[in-house]
């Protein structure tokens, strides 16, 4: 025992930005830290072994089956790739790679990022992993992506903080992924309007025309284009755009369980459960508050209500159950869909990384479901890279297939529940602290 104690000690100790407030993270169960490792190291290498040669990130998508759609297996992806960027991170502490070997890599995907299609700062949701050359995602969306780029940017400013007191080598590679945080031009993106819009295209400007409102997985948009020190955006685009002037605020009740934010679309139980994750792989929601919510009650409840609804059962699927649980988007029966807690959006799908990912949150649970689909589905729902995308019991479909914006969740969030490494790096940006305390935030990393 006394050696375990010692251990995690050992591992709080390795975080670099240890606040003057600090904010407690629960260890591990000795008997279930083997099996957490092996989920978080399996899934690491979709972003190591898996990822694109020539650019160094994360494919789109992987299918053990050869099976890809459109024949994209050089496409790679901006989102996703910044959370591969955080892998790095974890995979550097947790030794599954050498710290030579990150930095090697990491370089190799900021010369990618420098030198690839990029629109006014900003870079496209897809590119072509060997030639750098946009793909588009969709018909008018051949430009850029600033909320697949705020994604990136997140894992960035991560980047820049573990390294910024390196050595020679790695205060360049933070230096590098500091100019490219400020090249992004949040203001243009605003289209003279207070309220950032996800696309821009060079060829069909403004045709997505889509003006980004909350609640859904875009907050950390709004927090790094308000902290940007070249191209920040006035609290107001925050407070119109995102808040809709306040109509962000509308509580709700699910198993008796309040959310207090407005979650997009109007869903009965909240939305998707990546909600809960792609904004908070790096902003901490430990403490953050603002006039709207309670970012820590909001994400805690948002995934214990989709927990409850799949214990619940109410459409009565097929393996559902304390040990089976997690609606989010991720592959489907028939395609992708937005899973959710609902009776219109659950498909009898279940995707590991929203109980994966949502470990911070409900550990018990998470690591009920986790210990399940490893010891009783196995190779069903088990490869190379973790855990599959999405599998269902209720319908005998298991598939082999892994997507980079599912995959990367599961490797930040663990080790944020494990040690806070990821929340503790990006909170640790003056900038961000700065940007947060401007559109009205609090927070235990912000200096009073």
């Amino acid at each position: 025992m006394k050696k375990y104690l010692l251990l995690i000690a050992c591992l709080l100790g390795t975080t670099l930005f240890a606040q003057k407030k600090r904010i407690s993270v629960d260890p591990i169960s000795p008997s279930d830290t083997a099996l957490f490792r092996k989920v978080q190291a399996a899934t690491f290498q979709y972003f190591w072994s898996g990822a694109e040669p020539t650019s160094g990130l994360a494919r789109e998508r992987v299918h053990m089956d050869n099976i890809y759609p459109q024949n994209d297996q050089d496409v790679v992806t901006s989102g996703g790739g910044g959370f591969g960027v955080m892998a790095i991170l974890v995979g550097i502490e947790r030794k599954f790679i050498t710290k030579a070997e990150g930095i090697k890599r990491l370089e190799t995907i900021l010369h990618f990022l420098e030198t690839a299609d990029r629109f006014h700062g900003a870079w496209p949701h897809w590119w072509n992993g060997k030639t750098g050359k946009v793909k588009p995602f969709s018909r008018y969306d051949d430009g850029g992506d600033l909320v697949e780029s705020s994604f990136m940017l997140q894992g960035l400013l991560c980047v820049r903080q573990y390294f910024k007191n390196g050595n020679k080598q790695e205060k360049a590679l933070a230096e590098r992924a500091d100019k490219l945080w400020k090249e992004v031009d949040f203001n243009f993106y605003r289209n003279n309007q207070n309220v950032l819009y996800w696309h821009w295209s060079p060829n069909h400007e403004w045709k997505m025309n889509f003006p980004v409102r909350g609640y859904n997985e875009c907050l950390i948009m709004y927090v790094l284009a308000a902290s940007s020190p070249t191209h920040a955006v006035p609290a107001e685009v925050y407070h119109e755009g995102w808040a809709m002037n306040g109509k962000i605020k509308e509580t709700k009740r699910s198993y008796n369980l309040p959310l207090d934010l407005k979650h997009q679309g109007n869903p009965p139980n909240g939305g998707p459960l990546f909600w809960a994750h792609y904004s908070y792989l790096g902003l901490d929601p430990r403490g953050l508050k603002d006039q709207y919510a309670d970012y820590w009650n909001e994400t805690v409840n948002q995934a214990k209500i989709n927990y409850e609804w799949c214990v619940q059962n109410s459409e009565g699927y097929k393996g559902y159950g304390p040990n089976n649980w997690g609606l989010t988007a991720s592959y489907s029966i028939k395609g992708y869909a937005g899973h959710a807690p609902s009776k219109e959006r659950d498909k009898g799908v279940i995707s590991p990384t929203a109980a994966l990912s949502s470990f911070p949150y409900t550990p018990k649970e998470s690591m009920q479901a986790m210990k399940f689909w490893y010891n009783e589905l196995g190779n069903k729902v088990w490869g190379n890279y973790g855990f599959y995308d999405a599998f269902s019991i209720h319908h005998n479909w298991f598939e082999p297939r892994y997507l980079a914006i599912d995959q990367g969740p599961i490797v930040v969030m663990m080790e944020n529940y494990r040690t806070g490494l990821l929340w503790k790096l990006f909170m640790s940006s003056p900038e961000i602290q700065q940007g947060l305390s401007k559109l009205g935030f609090t927070s235990p990393y912000i200096k009073k």
